[in-house]
């Protein structure tokens, strides 16, 4: 008689690991809340201590976010994972004061500006002597590792300034509006290089579709706007069918975003919440995704890429290229985002915040990466730098994020207390 039925184990396991997951990431989060690190550290440590146990249970690897198996619970991790940074995105332009983001526009734009001409610069001179290959293929694969350095990952950044409460401060508005810039400017890069090695690729066609993109955000917006202004006043006190209609909202603009504008689904995302944070259902809508980022999404998400994370081997010249890399990768961002906040007229604190904000990487960088493979541009021995640059990356942001907002907290705090007396 078999104490476990396996037919039932391999169809219903996901549950463990879901439990597994949710109780792993809010465990670690407390630990590292304790000893004074965002929670979204200990999230991102789940990830990787449970990755052994998760594949063990599974019987499958992760790849790119989605289980390798063929079987399609294999599957519903790497989705949600993907909705959970849907509803991130989404969360965070319901928290968006539009008014300080309208000041911020400029400097956004200059800010994005150097916070990918930097990283291309560093990144392309560093990989320069580490590529072989002719003067022009080694020139444009250097080029391409500079591309990818332009990634800004800003999931991790919403955590963490949500976690700390200080997502509508001057500092934070920069830097969304950043790294909304700041994806723009890396799809028109990462199609200028490709388009040296792949005919298909039209920079013309590319910049029509981003354009296109907006003009349907704003279209849509203004429809969503109008009809968001109308149900307040028909039902000022049952709400509930607000926040459906605001998740189909946030999903399509996501998927038209992605699969018809080539704009990354985050994005679309994002700038759906910025439009519901306009209307009087804002504090209702915050309140009901908080919930559901927090208790369900979220911690699914941020394991989902510790998970992922495969530290590989690495010969003596690779290692030092990764060294050198990730130096140059949290460098570049923190001091190039950093200046484009202190021409903006930023403080030296607000500038240091910004820069450090733009600092992970993440999942973003093995997308471009994998792009740039499949047309001849990435060598598979540097997959291995870049890892590591995404891992190294995505933990120092949160910690760089609590240190400087702190020490801003700490002033602030000193300073009430003389006025106080």
């Amino acid at each position: 008689m078999e104490i476990i039925n396996m037919e039932s184990w391999n169809e219903y396991n996901y549950l463990i690991v879901l439990a597994a997951i949710l109780l792993g990431t809010k465990l670690l989060g407390l630990v590292s809340k304790r000893v004074k690190m965002p929670q979204v550290v200990g999230a991102l440590l789940a990830g990787v201590i449970l990755g052994p146990l998760v594949n063990g249970i599974m019987g499958v690897s992760a790849v790119n976010g989605f289980f390798s198996s063929a079987a399609a619970s294999d599957k519903i991790f790497g989705m949600l994972s993907e909705i959970g940074v849907i509803v991130l995105m989404f969360s965070a332009g319901l928290e968006t004061d539009v008014q300080e983001m309208k000041k911020c526009g400029k400097a956004s734009f200059l800010i994005a500006l150097i916070g990918v001409i930097v990283p291309l610069i560093l990144g392309a001179g560093t990989a320069f002597f580490f590529i072989d290959g002719g003067s022009q293929v080694k020139m444009l694969k250097s080029i391409f590792i500079g591309v990818v350095l332009t990634a800004t990952s800003v999931s991790i950044t919403v955590e963490t300034l949500k976690e700390m409460g200080k997502l509508s401060s001057p500092a934070s508005s920069a830097i969304l509006g950043a790294a909304i810039i700041d994806d723009i400017l890396g799809i028109i890069a990462l199609t200028i290089i490709t388009s040296f090695a792949d005919d298909s690729v039209n920079i013309f066609f590319v910049l029509i579709k981003i354009l296109l993109f907006f003009v349907f955000a704003v279209a849509v917006g203004v429809l969503m706007f109008i009809l968001f202004k109308w149900m307040n006043k028909r039902n000022k006190r049952d709400k509930r069918r607000h926040v459906i209609i605001a998740f189909v909202y946030c999903l399509i603009t996501a998927f038209c975003a992605e699969v018809f504008f080539g704009v990354a689904d985050i994005t679309g995302s994002y700038l759906a919440g910025l439009v519901l944070s306009m209307t009087k259902s804002k504090r209702y809508l915050e309140d009901r995704f908080s919930t559901l980022s927090y208790m369900f999404l979220s911690p699914i998400f941020f394991a989902g890429i510790g998970l992922n994370i495969e530290v590989p081997s690495l010969s003596t010249n690779l290692i030092i290229f990764s060294i050198l890399l990730t130096i140059m990768a949290v460098a570049s961002k923190f001091f190039g985002c950093a200046l484009g906040g202190k021409i903006c007229g930023y403080s030296g604190k607000e500038s240091f915040q910004i820069g450090a904000g733009m600092i992970s990487r993440g999942e973003v960088a093995l997308i471009v990466a994998n792009k740039g493979a499949a047309c001849g541009l990435m060598d598979k021995d540097l997959f291995g730098p870049l890892v590591i640059v995404v891992v190294i990356t995505t933990i120092v942001a949160p910690i760089f994020l609590k240190i400087l907002f702190d020490e801003n907290n700490g002033k602030s705090a000193k300073k009430l207390k003389k006025q106080t007396v």
